[in-house]
């Protein structure tokens, strides 16, 4: 895809890819709601201050891109492979130092964005995805939708049911080849990992990886690296224990970040996992806009799963004064998805998400889960014990 296109040529399909968004006079007039499309085709509601939000965030990402192609020009087309040592190398003191500016620059840069014509191509060599595929033939993705074509399972069944439910009205992901491309990667994949099968969710996240990498290949890597290698083990799996955990581990780094705010959602009786839940299985695809939403996914790619914990408390950290000023539950439910959804500024997301949440390492994250595991366990094993007396108490 990228071997054919001069560089000069990619940089004048990334300008032509960031349209600038242009309400009508009596919609600026009257601040009414606008519809419009954003740079994967879907359809946003917003008033006239989030369409100059985006046209600001959009200039910032021309300007981004203008960085990227000049690191291209003067490191060489993939620059950011040379950021981290392969086990077993050694290297020179010259050459570790010049590896260690090329961590801190790719770190900074990925925190300010991947150009999208670019996201592709830096997704998948930093991922993992690349390094993933070429363990396996070639012909190991169309090899493996041939021998699933047609096999029913409870999995297929569920898959099936979730396509149309999946981004409706989207111009390309509701139309029947745009049901058919999903279907396949995630239909894959189920046979690929049977501990995970398909779990509601992954259609939202596999979508939005069809949009970005352009091919079904490609996109399936991706998900397979995101649940093998990015993601805590089982949060897909049929219990979900995973993503358990991560709800009580959210919850205690709630406590800790952001203590005022933990307290009085104790007084409220509210249960974060209403909403981070479905942010953590999601991967916020159905929470934040989609330009938002990849440019969180440009930082978890890059850095692991931490970066869910970091935007899910700047989510709450954001809306700090509102959060202490409500009285039911419902209104704590409501500040979020308003937040969330006109959300088109990923960077003041991603500032206060790491200069204001403060430091948290994979390690630290580690640790909770550790302590965590035993108890959601413990819970879970209560609950299928209770689900299968209530079995025998039928018969």
């Amino acid at each position: 895809m990228y071997g054919t296109q001069s560089k000069i040529d990619l940089a004048f399909e990334f300008q032509s890819q960031i349209p600038i968004l242009r309400p009508s006079i009596h919609s600026r007039r009257a601040n009414l709601t606008v519809k419009f499309q954003d740079l994967y085709g879907f359809t946003v509601e917003g008033n006239v201050d989030d369409v100059n939000v985006l046209n600001e965030v959009r200039e910032k990402v021309r300007q981004q891109g203008r960085v990227w192609w000049a690191l291209e020009a003067s490191k060489g087309a993939n620059w950011y492979l040379q950021s981290s040592i392969s086990e077993g190398i050694v290297l020179k003191s010259s050459l570790k130092l010049s590896v260690l500016v090329n961590a801190i620059t790719l770190k900074r840069l990925i925190r300010k964005g991947i150009p999208p014509v670019l996201r592709p191509k830096v997704w998948f060599s930093l991922s993992g995805a690349a390094k993933k595929k070429s363990t396996v033939p070639e012909s190991y993705y169309n090899d493996l939708t041939k021998a699933v074509d047609g096999k029913v399972t409870a999995a297929t069944r569920q898959i099936d049911h979730d396509l149309p439910r999946t981004f409706p009205g989207h111009p390309w992901l509701d139309t029947p080849e745009g049901h058919a491309a999903l279907r396949r990667v995630l239909v894959a994949y189920s046979f690929r990992d049977s501990d995970v099968g398909y779990c509601q969710g992954l259609n939202y996240v596999a979508a939005l990886l069809l949009l970005v990498m352009k091919t079904e290949e490609d996109a399936f890597w991706m998900l397979s690296v995101l649940l093998e290698n990015v993601l805590v083990n089982d949060c897909y799996t049929t219990n979900l224990s995973g993503c358990h955990v991560e709800q009580r581990v959210f919850q205690d780094l709630l406590a800790k970040k952001c203590p005022r705010i933990a307290i009085q959602l104790e007084a409220l009786e509210f249960d974060v996992s209403l909403v981070a839940t479905e942010w953590f299985l999601c991967l916020f695809s159905k929470s934040l806009p989609s330009e938002t939403t990849l440019r969180v996914w440009d930082v978890l790619f890059n850095e692991g799963a931490k970066v869910l914990f970091h935007v899910a408390l700047a989510i709450f950290k954001m809306k700090e004064e509102e959060l202490l000023l409500t009285h039911h539950v419902g209104d704590v439910i409501n500040i979020l998805q308003k937040t969330t959804h006109h959300l088109f500024d990923p960077d003041e997301l991603l500032t206060v998400a790491f200069d204001k949440i403060g430091s948290m390492t994979t390690n630290t994250i580690s640790k909770e889960r550790k302590k965590q595991e035993p108890a959601v366990m413990a819970e879970l094993d209560q609950r299928l014990r209770r689900l299968n007396s209530l079995k025998w108490d039928d018969k």
